[in-house]
């Protein structure tokens, strides 16, 4: 029945029965035979057909919010039970958009591999979109974002860390002396940023619209995909950016950089946690969420190198750390 029961979800959700025996490789009589089998099981016709596919019918999408309930409830049993099996290693399937996957997930992983090192995880980097599509469709257990997500009735979002987006100048640019700069300011320099349509782009535009700059007044000479080439750009004295504080704190320390506030309002984005809101985090899970937010021992773990990271373990391994419920952040770069 369990099978019956996907097969049927996979074709309310494609409206098209060739492609779910492409998906799930199956014939198209096969699946048609067990959609057939259903009906006759529930007296019921599920579908009404035509030539560009198949819908719903009443009928239909009452079963269907009943047959996605089943399949929760059995997919969070097999969960829960494997967890519980002895001697079984923990698995996490984590999604991170570029910026947590390149400057914060490291360490995180880092330290959850010394503290428990009968977890793995299987991380993916993408966008935010994908991620959190990826979320509602549980191929993700928990997934990591910057910035705005659209809202969903199966989707949790909880902000766990506010990113700063700050200045950034080679150490020999004219502004070096100084620790700030005003909007206005700006539009007079040559400005290397993400390509458009990427999310610290998103937020840094919308926070200059709310706080009366246009976008389109800005001197972007240079768009790239990458944060770190867009760092080395800015290294060689090819123009400034606007970029997240917690990817140029090492530079920062080198000299490499000076990061400058901006004076008129500082510019923050959440960075948030996402899960399915039609699941049970296993406990392996729930470790990884408390430590994100415990900003104490967070901020602490995101601050150390290898070495320190080596060191810290072993001492907080004889000590649990109490997970704080307030809301706080880490102070970016400071040079």
């Amino acid at each position: 029945m369990e099978q019956h029961f996907l097969v049927f979800k996979d074709v309310v959700e494609t409206k098209n029965i060739t492609l779910s025996a492409k998906k799930l490789h199956m014939s198209q009589p096969s699946i048609s035979l067990q959609i057939q089998n259903l009906e006759n099981e529930y007296g019921a016709r599920f579908f009404d057909r035509s030539n560009k596919g198949v819908t719903l019918t009443k009928e239909g999408q009452i079963f269907y919010t009943h047959v996605r309930s089943v399949l929760d409830l059995l997919s969070n049993a097999k969960e829960q039970i494997g967890a519980l099996t002895k001697n079984q290693r923990g698995l996490i399937y984590l999604g991170a958009t570029l910026t947590i996957g390149e400057y914060v997930l490291p360490n995180i992983l880092a330290y959850l591999h010394k503290t428990h090192p009968n977890v793995d995880f299987k991380v993916k980097i993408a966008n935010t979109e994908s991620i959190s599509q990826d979320v509602l469709e549980k191929k993700i257990h928990i997934g990591l974002i910057e910035g705005p997500v659209t809202s969903h009735k199966d989707l949790n979002v909880e902000s766990f860390w506010k990113d700063e987006l700050v200045v950034a100048i080679p150490h020999f640019h004219h502004w070096a002396s100084r620790d700030s700069i005003n909007l206005a300011e700006l539009p007079h320099e040559r400005l290397v940023t993400r390509e458009d349509g990427s999310g610290t782009r998103k937020v840094m535009e919308m926070a200059l619209k709310e706080r009366g700059l246009d976008p389109n007044e800005l001197n972007i000479t240079m768009e790239l995909g990458s944060t770190q080439a867009i760092k080395q750009l800015v290294s060689a004295g090819l123009g400034i950016t606007i970029i997240s504080s917690l990817t140029v704190s090492r530079e920062c320390e080198q000299k490499t950089f000076k990061i400058l506030k901006i004076e008129d309002l500082p510019i923050y984005r959440p960075l948030s946690i996402l899960t399915n809101a039609r699941t049970t985090q296993t406990k392996d899970e729930r470790i990884l969420i408390n430590l994100l937010h415990d900003h104490r021992l967070l901020s602490d773990v995101l601050s150390r190198d290898d070495n320190e990271l080596e060191e810290h373990t072993s001492k907080t391994q004889l000590a649990h750390p109490t997970v704080i419920n307030r809301k706080g952040q880490r102070q970016g770069a400071k040079c």
